[in-house]
């Protein structure tokens, strides 16, 4: 990747903030990546792939450390699971051994495991090594047949955002629009319903949480494209030039695909969230009308209806233990502007929310839904974040599974929204279940006993003290 690529990538015209005097998205800077390197970001936004091998083309460590890094799940194949790595020492790289060892990596990943594509991630050793990663992958395409896609991530190269934006530039150029989407089933035609497809963007199945909203979009006849990429298909990313509509899940990595789409295809998108009861009602609202479907529309409005009516049912306890409750949310990208309105319409008060990797436009929902005056916490530092968890009497911290162990001994109420849980929250059932894990953190009853002083440092009668009291 020259530097060129990556400056475009730093600019993305469909960032707001881009339109002004000496703004745009974040350059690189030193310790840029310590929120996950570019590396990790490219790798993060492909990994859910699930029928395809994923190969990572430098030292152990790096498959290693990022093997797993998301809890993405899969309906069918778990091919995404193995881990798969050149695993290049000192030897490979000093005898010119890595584009070697890469050709046969993809043989035995291909003959072994039959993947519909092999993704290879350059890292930073092959990249300053020079080795000429398109080339291999160009040979074993031709001689094996199937799409093996070079993804030049070099962990120097930037953020992690930066590695979501790049991934998506990868399947623009490779992948989108080489495939035509399978005809309809006969069943699913008929005189008086029409069936729309329609994708989702940065939206990883994580703790399973598509599968919340996807039954939604089925009884309302829209058939989902492809989800980029929680529990998606190569051949479903191929189709996505198909959609009528997208919806951009998380607002900062991959927007250049949803843009892509526009200019290219002509098919629309916005951004919405599917955490929290009123999000989803949103979201479903806001495809019903892009869609402009009459008939969709009125069907839209009568699942609301229906699904609000249980999710507030199913809820209305919890709201009332969470009266007069303070949370302190700590969160990146999308989830912060809608956790804090998830956590709102149940009845909690949201005192501080994280920025740290949130857009311009997410900095500015979260100060519509919680006032000018709301506390914008941009570091990381885990100090510093429960200084102000203190400073404003908050009950409950929910952030990443970064700070639970500071917390835990802290002794602070805590909940993991990060990407690596197993419980979904989207959705009106994933707003339901939000509120009973809520709950749970907060009512637990551990807290009362860890707060008491412990046995051995209560006061100790002395002898005399012992014989008055007998």
């Amino acid at each position: 990747m020259n530097s060129s690529e990556l400056q475009q990538l730093q600019n993305e015209p469909a960032c707001q903030h881009n339109g002004k005097s000496k703004s745009g998205c974040a350059r690189m800077t030193p310790g840029g990546t310590q929120g996950g390197c570019f590396f990790d970001g490219a790798r993060n936004a492909l990994l859910p792939v699930a029928d395809a091998a994923h190969i990572v083309h430098g030292p152990i460590g790096c498959s290693g450390s990022s093997w797993d890094g998301r809890g993405s799940r899969s309906s069918g194949p778990m091919l995404y699971r193995t881990g798969m790595t050149t695993d290049l020492g000192e030897m490979d790289v000093i005898m010119g051994r890595g584009e070697k060892r890469l050709f046969h990596a993809i043989r035995r990943a291909v003959e072994q495991f039959r993947p519909a594509a092999v993704f290879v991630y350059v890292t930073c050793v092959p990249a300053l090594h020079g080795d000429d990663v398109e080339a291999v992958t160009r040979d074993a395409t031709q001689r094996w047949g199937v799409p093996v896609i070079a993804v030049d991530c070099a962990g120097f190269y930037g953020s992690k955002n930066l590695g979501n934006r790049y991934a998506g530039e990868v399947l623009l150029k490779q992948v989108i629009g080489t495939r035509e989407p399978a005809p309809l089933p006969a069943k699913a035609r008929t005189a008086f319903r029409r069936v729309h497809d329609v994708n989702l963007i940065g939206e990883w199945n994580v703790g399973g949480e598509f599968w919340n909203v996807a039954p939604l979009f089925d009884e309302l006849g829209m058939r989902i494209l492809c989800t980029l990429s929680g529990d998606a298909r190569f051949a479903e990313i191929q189709t996505m030039h198909r959609a009528r509509v997208s919806m951009l899940v998380c607002s900062k990595a991959l927007l250049n695909v949803a843009r892509a789409l526009t200019e290219n295809y002509g098919i629309p998108y916005f951004e919405g969230s599917f955490y929290g009861i009123e999000n989803t009602s949103q979201a479903l609202r806001r495809f019903a009308a892009l869609l402009g479907d009459p008939d969709l529309t009125q069907r839209t409005e009568r699942l609301i209806a229906r699904e609000e009516a249980n999710a507030w049912a199913w809820t209305a306890a919890s709201r009332k233990r969470f009266k007069g409750k303070r949370v302190l949310v700590f969160s990146g990208g999308h989830k912060s502007w809608s956790l804090v309105g998830a956590m709102q319409e149940l009845g909690l008060k949201v005192v501080a929310a994280g920025t740290e990797k949130s857009t311009e436009e997410d900095k500015a929902r979260i100060r519509a839904l919680m006032g000018p005056k709301a506390r914008m916490i941009a570091n990381n530092d885990q100090t510093a974040l429960l200084n102000t968890f203190m400073d404003y009497g908050a009950d409950l911290l929910v952030a990443g599974d970064r700070y639970i162990y500071p917390t835990l001994k802290a002794r602070i109420p805590f909940l993991d929204v990060d990407h690596v849980r197993d419980i979904g929250y989207a959705g009106y059932a994933g707003a339901v279940e939000l509120a009973q894990q809520l709950a749970a953190s907060l009512n637990n009853p551990v807290w009362q006993a860890v707060r008491q002083p412990a046995p051995w440092h209560a006061p100790v009668a002395t002898g005399m003290t012992a014989l008055a009291g007998r």
